[in-house]
């Protein structure tokens, strides 16, 4: 008897089993020589001085909880974007709300659909409340509409739009958007994550907050981790209808975003100058990085189109991708392999600085000289 209940032990739930576990951008070579980091989309200024100083003040007291509603902080991020902060949830970075998204409006029995080549968390988010993740085919590596109003079953309950597109750097303009939402039943949640959305154009809006200002049906996510450059405090935002902004303050964590965090969001947010600088140096490397690898397309390799922080090469010729990641190790370089995103044919290359990226363009155009 004893031993028949020592064999007993807590059985995982068959939609977590299922879960890969997220795997993120290396920082160190297989034999662990540490690399310059250009495989988690990161800002290569670093954080805006204005919010380090911000966390450095706050950080004289960790024994408090922080606010738990991050007020100061919504109440700012309503102001620039023309938002009632009681529409505003923060989160511990985007990736808790798009979780928390897929969790308060699917389950068992539902469908959470995102196109292919999208951000690895959506299947994530999908499995981890019991739905089944769906994807719609792409169109050259974009999210295309029709495909995805083709897959919504009755099923459907969620829809995630990443737009600029992690990891492929696609956009769907303005009217695109307007579109698939149209398109959706009125009660589908259209979740558009616009972690990259600060490195468009002001003429490239997507449209997505004005359509969560306007239908219950859209929710919008921003994270501070990329152009404000505050990845390691981990604070995120969304907008929506109030009913979704209640659903997701129901079942978020009652102290989510460090006082610390919630300073250096308010401090990053009023250094606008910061975030137009890194701005323009993204644009700059990567209209080089794009023009470098367009120069290399009799060797095999293609651009896609980026209007993110990062450029997804395609390695189709003598030069294979798995080659071309070990090379850049080699010269020092870690970048994003996505074999487990289905691309193994692809690497992502966040945009580093510009000596960073005349080293990484002058590495790659001698791998491909070699390679034929």
């Amino acid at each position: 008897m004893r031993a028949a209940v020592m064999q007993v032990r807590p059985v995982i739930k068959p939609w977590i089993e299922g879960i890969h576990a997220y795997v993120p951008g290396k920082a160190k070579a297989d034999d662990g020589r540490v690399l310059v980091k250009l495989s988690a989309n990161e800002n290569p200024l670093g954080t805006s001085e204005a919010a380090l100083e911000a966390m450095r003040k706050e950080a004289g007291a960790p024994s408090r909880y922080p606010d738990p509603q991050s007020a100061t902080l919504r109440q700012a991020l309503g102001e620039m974007h023309g938002i009632d902060p009681a529409r505003v949830v923060c989160g511990t970075g985007s990736d808790e709300l798009l979780n928390l998204a897929a969790q308060a409006f699917a389950g068992p029995g539902d469908e959470v659909l995102f196109s292919r080549y999208s951000f690895t968390v959506y299947d994530i988010a999908a499995r981890r409340c019991g739905a089944t993740p769906v994807e719609a085919p792409d169109k050259d590596y974009a999210s295309d509409v029709d495909a995805l109003l083709a897959a919504v079953t009755e099923r459907t309950r969620v829809l995630f739009l990443a737009n600029p597109n992690n990891p492929t750097g696609t956009f769907m303009p303005r009217g695109e958007l307007a579109r698939l939402h149209a398109g959706l039943p009125k009660d589908v949640l259209l979740v558009a994550d616009q972690a990259y959305a600060e490195y468009l154009k002001p003429h490239e809006d997507d449209g997505g907050m004005e359509l969560a200002a306007s239908h219950e049906n859209v929710l919008v996510t921003r994270t501070f981790s990329k152009i404000y450059g505050m990845a390691g405090e981990r604070i995120g935002w969304a907008t929506g209808a109030p009913h979704l902004i209640d659903a997701l303050n129901r079942i978020r964590g009652p102290f989510n975003v460090t006082s610390s965090g919630q300073a250096g969001a308010l401090a990053a947010l009023g250094d606008q100058a910061f975030v137009e600088q890194s701005r323009a140096a993204n644009s700059e490397g990567l209209d080089k990085l794009t023009s470098e690898v367009e120069a290399l397309g009799n060797h095999g390799l293609r651009a896609i189109p980026s209007k993110a922080n990062f450029l997804l090469v395609l390695f189709e010729g003598a030069l294979g991708a798995e080659a071309a990641l070990a090379g850049f190790a080699d010269a020092g370089y870690a970048v994003r392999a996505l074999a487990g995103q289905g691309l193994p044919q692809a690497l992502r290359i966040t945009i580093g600085t510009p000596k960073q990226m005349d080293e990484i363009t002058n590495t790659l155009r001698a791998m491909a000289e070699q390679a034929g």
